[in-house]
């Protein structure tokens, strides 16, 4: 099994900057791809960025450019993904999510909240 714990939500003004990590413990060789979704009320989960083991990367429309989704090491041997935002939006105000795709099924971490406002 794997566990994931995020960290690094808050609090922050529009234009404004944080960076969420997430560090998965237990199985994670059997780790394939790390991701990042988020959640806002009233609103059903989405996808916003995922890496894969090889690296590739692809983000949902409304943060292409202002998001980047980066693990320690390519392969996620480390189990450590981040996730930098930039330019941050009222609207990506919602509890972000991570999960991590495994041979066996999908793990989710138990949320962190990033509200923006001023």
């Amino acid at each position: 099994q794997v566990q994931l714990v995020e960290s690094g939500g808050g609090l922050v003004q529009p234009g404004g900057s944080l960076r969420l990590s997430c560090t998965a413990s237990g199985s994670i060789f059997a780790i394939n791809t790390m991701g990042w979704y988020r959640q806002a009320p009233g609103k059903q989960r989405e996808l916003v960025a995922r890496i894969t083991n090889s690296g590739t990367t692809n983000y949902a429309d409304s943060v292409k450019g202002r998001f980047t989704i980066s693990t320690i090491s390519r392969d996620n041997s480390k189990g450590t993904v981040y996730l930098q935002m930039n330019t941050l939006q009222p609207e990506d105000t919602a509890t972000y999510y991570c999960q991590a795709g495994t041979t066996r099924g999908y793990a989710w971490g138990q949320g962190t909240q990033v509200t923006v406002s001023s």
